[in-house]
């Protein structure tokens, strides 16, 4: 054994800070916390949310059972959103997500 510790699901961040995520799309709509303008949208991780929380989404429904996992605060850029977008190039939404709606984008 080489003494390090494995952590249980949901102690350690799956994503980090700089990393390029997609906001995924799911359907049925139901009781999903992200904005469907959003769904399908890349950005960057700007921070990972301290310490992890419920799966609201879950609970919601009954189906937790006590499981927690991180949110992020992800950058997504105004003219990825919204081609033809006028504003500066540095404009950008903040939104805080939970780890199951997001997948890492390859470089």
């Amino acid at each position: 054994m080489n003494g390090d510790i494995v952590k249980a699901l949901g102690e350690a961040a799956r994503f980090h800070p700089g990393e390029r995520v997609r906001l995924v799309d799911r359907s049925p709509i139901g009781h999903y916390r992200v904005p469907t303008y959003l769904r399908n949208a890349t950005g960057r991780v700007e921070a990972v949310i301290e310490p992890p929380g419920i799966d609201n989404e879950e609970e919601g429904y009954g189906r937790n059972a006590g499981q927690s996992r991180h949110y992020y605060r992800i950058a997504v850029s105004m003219t990825s959103l919204w081609p033809g977008y006028a504003g500066s190039a540095r404009d950008g939404i903040r939104v805080e997500v939970f780890e199951s709606w997001l997948e890492k984008v390859d470089a």
